[in-house]
């Protein structure tokens, strides 16, 4: 090995030239020859794509690993195991076998890896760490198949997780399996450049299979985590590392067997759909959950420093973000009506499941224990920092059920649990602080009659109380957000319109615009006479001078109609804004609400 390769970047930047070579002649030989994936339509593609893209990732990472890079018996290991896996992915691509052969093959790739010492010491007993081994290869190998759905996903996805690993081994001083993921990175990068959207080329099975073994494989190296850091950070640094695709697989695998469908079958219902389903591009989707990957790295990085009741705490946290994110995505249709009432009439368990999810009372009485515990913890460490030691430690422990138990009854005394969470106002934010102040007497109360306040802390109730209204407030809004960031994929499709009149009358059209998608409406802004409104913001749209020539806003903004809201417009106004209109060739329609009375008879 020549010394200048010791620097992990070097050897990047070398995997990465051979990836961008090999990848360029792979595409190529695959278009020649015909080694293409046809769209179909359960697939994401629209058009034909080159496939064997993952033959370019296995040589590429193989020539940079014998010609520059240090063989140790681990990292062989490894790598053969994954070369395997490769082989068998091969077949697939070329002859097509069926799901059971392909899980025999990685059975056996998890028998090498297993058969030369490399396991998840997650026990201490042998046979269980084995079987939990053989679980964690199959499981991330299938997971990184099946998150290869949308162009640049499963690549990228696996990029970032071996970036995480590699800071990870680097942390631990292990440079040698730095180098290792490095030449992986390299050559996954140089795929990716060919794979990202548009894709011209796919890295196939080979590519998925030999990509999902290398990153289980890898985590069995050196142990990453130790027994010495905690059960905690040894069963959670791998887990967070491949995050992403673990909970997309985990997440389409219950739905689809629910439903009766086999979870190895191609569908348009993993997470990245329902993102494009709300609205975002493809490669919005993607570059999401690219952040959510990152998000997970930097957290598996902080769990491996820190206390396992630290680490429990940061976790919990990112559970519950995720799970709300999780219950927003649910609602999205991932399936046509027909579909949906099929599965439904055909599975009890899943009409269970889906009359279950709209009994929300129970999810957000859960969520709300785990908020109120985490509030309360969170308000002992920003005061006493690590306390785990302390006598504060078991005044937590000893009064965290009361605390739980008094607050949720506080919640319900109050109305939290009244409101619809997307439609969450100002009114409700009112409720929140009574719930919290109401909970945090009470419990200042209880604490006082049973322990008479001693050895407390009353700023602990102070703090814990802020941080509680700020998680209940915050988990309120977030449908509100979501539907600010990820708007309706028909509103984005639909007409430019011009709301008439920035007051009351323009909001209330506004907001039934946005509720209703199937209208394909875009507002792009407000136009009001009023001078003082101009150039001000409403709900994010601006407003512009009334007085400025309808005309020139409807040709700059490209408006196809003016929606008049405004109910004071004089005649000789209406008339101007006729004449606008029909010199821009723009339609023009009143929106208003009308109430009439029912007719008995």
């Amino acid at each position: 090995m020549l010394s200048f390769t010791t620097n992990p970047f070097v050897i990047g930047a070398i995997s990465l030239s051979i990836g961008l070579l090999m990848t360029f002649a792979v595409r190529s030989f695959a278009t020649r020859f015909g080694f293409v994936a046809k769209p179909k339509s359960d697939r994401w593609h629209k058009r034909p794509t080159a496939m064997l893209g993952g033959v370019a990732i296995f040589a590429s990472t193989t020539i940079v690993y014998f010609s520059f890079l240090p063989i140790t018996g681990e990292s062989l290991v490894v790598l053969v195991g994954s070369a395997f896996l490769f082989l068998v992915g091969l077949i697939d691509d070329l002859i097509t076998i069926r799901p059971y052969q392909k899980l025999i093959g990685q059975l056996i790739g998890a028998g090498i890896l297993i058969s030369f010492g490399l396991k998840l010491p997650l026990t201490g007993y042998e046979i269980i760490d084995i079987w939990i081994t053989v679980f964690w290869v199959v499981g991330i190998t299938n997971a990184i198949n099946l998150l290869d759905n949308m162009d640049g996903l499963a690549a990228g996805i696996s990029v970032i997780a071996a970036i995480s690993l590699a800071v990870n081994f680097a942390a631990n001083g292990s440079m040698a399996e730095v180098l290792f993921i490095s030449a992986f990175v390299g050559a996954l990068i140089g795929f990716l450049v060919f794979n990202s959207n548009p894709a011209s080329v796919f890295m196939g099975d080979c590519g998925s299979m030999f990509v999902g073994f290398f990153l289980s494989g890898s985590v069995l190296l050196n142990q990453i985590g130790g027994r010495s850091r905690g059960i905690v950070a040894v069963i959670a640094v791998p887990v967070l590392v491949l995050f992403v695709p673990i909970f997309d697989t985990t997440f389409v695998t219950i739905l689809r067997k629910l439903r009766g469908q086999p979870a190895s079958q191609g569908g348009r219902d993993h997470t990245s759909h329902r993102l494009v389903a709300l609205g975002l591009s493809e490669r919005s989707a993607v570059w999401m959950l690219y952040a959510f990957a990152i998000s997970a790295g930097v957290l598996a990085w902080l769990v491996s420093r820190l206390q396992n009741t630290q680490s429990m705490a940061l976790i919990a946290l990112f559970i519950i973000v995720l799970v709300i994110i999780g219950v927003y995505l649910s609602k999205v249709k991932a399936y046509d009506a027909r579909e949906e009432d099929q599965a439904v009439g055909e599975n009890a368990m899943y009409a269970f499941l889906v009359n279950v999810s709209h009994k929300r009372r129970i999810f957000e009485v859960f969520l709300d224990g785990f908020l109120i515990t985490l509030s309360y913890y969170g308000a002992f460490v920003l005061l006493f920092g690590s306390f785990e030691q302390t006598t504060n430690w078991d005044l937590f422990l000893k009064t965290l059920p009361l605390i739980v138990l008094i607050k949720l009854a506080s919640f319900l005394m109050v109305g939290v649990y009244r409101g619809l969470w997307r439609y969450t106002s100002v009114g409700d934010l009112i409720t929140f602080t009574k719930g919290v102040g109401l909970g945090s007497v009470l419990s200042v109360l209880a604490i006082l009659l049973l322990y008479r306040f001693q050895y407390f802390s009353r700023a602990v109730f102070v703090v814990d109380a802020l941080l509680l209204l700020l998680a209940v407030i915050g988990s309120r809004m977030a449908f509100r957000l979501f539907r600010q960031i990820l708007p309706n994929q028909a509103v984005n499709e639909g007409q430019k319109v011009l709301i008439y009149g920035a007051g009351d009358g323009g909001e209330m059209v506004l907001r039934e615009l946005n509720n209703n998608p199937e209208w394909q409406y875009i507002a792009v802004g407000f136009v009001d006479d009023d001078p003082l409104k101009t150039n001000k913001v409403m709900h994010g749209l601006k407003v512009f001078d009334g007085k400025r020539s309808l005309v020139e806003i409807c040709m700059e903004k490209e408006i196809s109609e003016v929606l008049i809201s405004a109910r004071d417009i004089g005649p000789e106004r209406m008339k101007e804004i006729r004449e606008a209109c029909r010199e821009a060739n723009v339609t023009l329609k009143r929106a208003h609400i009308k109430i009439e009375p029912v007719d008995f008879g």
